[in-house]
């Protein structure tokens, strides 16, 4: 019997009796209830070495799930090489700690403002007491605060990552130390709040043509912490995949311009993360041309790339029919987390009862 809670792309192959050749698979897990969130769970077997990863973990209920999920589907494995908290946010943060708690964890990759407060001081107008501004940067952000003290607790080492550091096969394109630093002091959950008037839009839609886009990545924009996100490109298993958080322009621009002097080549991006569950606000038709070419005069009938929206499945904000279309106007098959959704090269292990994904139909409509 098929499963419809899980879905997979690309194809599936026996397991062997034998030893097998290097595969990657990702997980993108359905997080939240209405609402969506992050949590992505990886295996990358090399020379018959299984390396695991963990990028975000959703609300507190998800972390359950990626705990579970992990030992179900990844031979029961006691440890975790890399976890990785992109940036702050509830839904992205809180699950990771049943992560921290569950498995014997290698390295935990995330940034703590709070570690450069000596950097941050001068900054603040009204903080130069170094212990206060710890303190109001830790409540400011306490899933942060609370992962740092499990992984004391635990022994697990913490890192910063910032572009250029490589996680695994993965390089970290963005955030870079001073963007990030930029984007605490601008953050309005800091001691400087910066004046910011919130955009609605009316939900009215519109029928629109081929090729036409109403994104709002340059116009509006989305938050601060949202651009702290980090952003992992890897080039592995002949795949290659971009991991963008809550990525808004600003981080996505910086990620494309550190990956060129880094001489990495993004061209035909196998399986591209789209940001912040499909929001209008982190996209531009500007930045989607740098990532994935230029609009195309038509619909491709069988895309090869692959663009992946972490959105529950009763999420009515996400994904926005705009993204849909642009995603489709580059030649990318969109495909959406309906329970879990599995990425994989070749020679990655079968999964019984999984089924083909998907793809989300190109919308002839669009958000005002």
């Amino acid at each position: 019997m098929r499963n419809s809670q899980h879905s997979s792309i690309e194809s599936i192959t026996t397991r062997s009796k034998h030893p097998l050749p290097d595969f990657i698979e990702i997980d993108f897990i359905e997080c939240g209830d209405t609402g969506s969130g992050d949590a992505i769970a990886i295996r990358h077997r090399h020379k018959n070495v299984d390396w695991i990863y963990v990028v975000d973990g959703g609300y507190k209920e998800d972390g359950t799930k990626l705990v579970e999920h992990i030992r179900n589907y990844y031979d029961v494995p006691y440890s975790i090489n890399f976890v990785v908290l992109t940036h702050s946010d509830t839904d992205h943060a809180s699950g990771l700690k049943a992560v921290l708690r569950h498995f014997n964890v290698g390295c935990l990759r995330m940034n703590r403002p709070w570690e450069h407060v000596d950097e941050l001081m001068p900054k603040f107008k009204n903080f130069q007491d170094r212990e206060r501004l710890v303190a109001r940067l830790k409540r400011a952000f306490p899933h942060v605060s609370e992962l740092e003290e499990i992984a004391h607790q635990r022994g697990i080492e913490i890192k910063d990552t910032f572009a250029g550091n490589n996680i695994g096969v993965f390089t970290v394109l963005a955030p870079s130390k001073s963007a990030y630093l930029d984007l605490i002091v601008q953050s309005e959950k800091t001691p400087a709040p910066v004046g910011k008037t919130t955009a609605r839009f009316a939900k009215s839609e519109s029928s629109a043509e081929w090729g036409e886009e109403n994104l709002k990545g340059d116009s509006v924009g989305t938050n601060e912490e949202n651009e702290t996100s980090i952003v992992q490109f890897a080039h592995v298993c002949n795949k290659k995949v971009l991991l963008t958080g809550d990525a808004g322009v600003k981080a996505l621009t910086e990620a494309h311009q550190v990956a060129t002097r880094l001489n990495i080549s993004t061209a035909e991006l196998d399986w591209f993360h789209v940001p912040h569950h499909g929001s209008r606000r982190n996209l531009s038709s500007g930045i989607l041309n740098t990532w994935l070419g230029e609009m195309l005069p038509r619909q491709i009938e069988r895309p090869k790339l692959n663009a992946i929206i972490s959105a529950n499945r009763k999420d009515k904000d996400h994904p926005k029919k705009a993204v849909i279309r642009a995603m489709i106007h580059r030649g990318r098959r969109v495909v959406q987390t309906n329970g879990t959704l599995r990425l994989y090269t070749n020679n990655a292990p079968e999964r019984a009862g999984w089924y083909p994904s998907i793809p989300l139909e190109y919308p002839t409509d669009q958000e005002d």
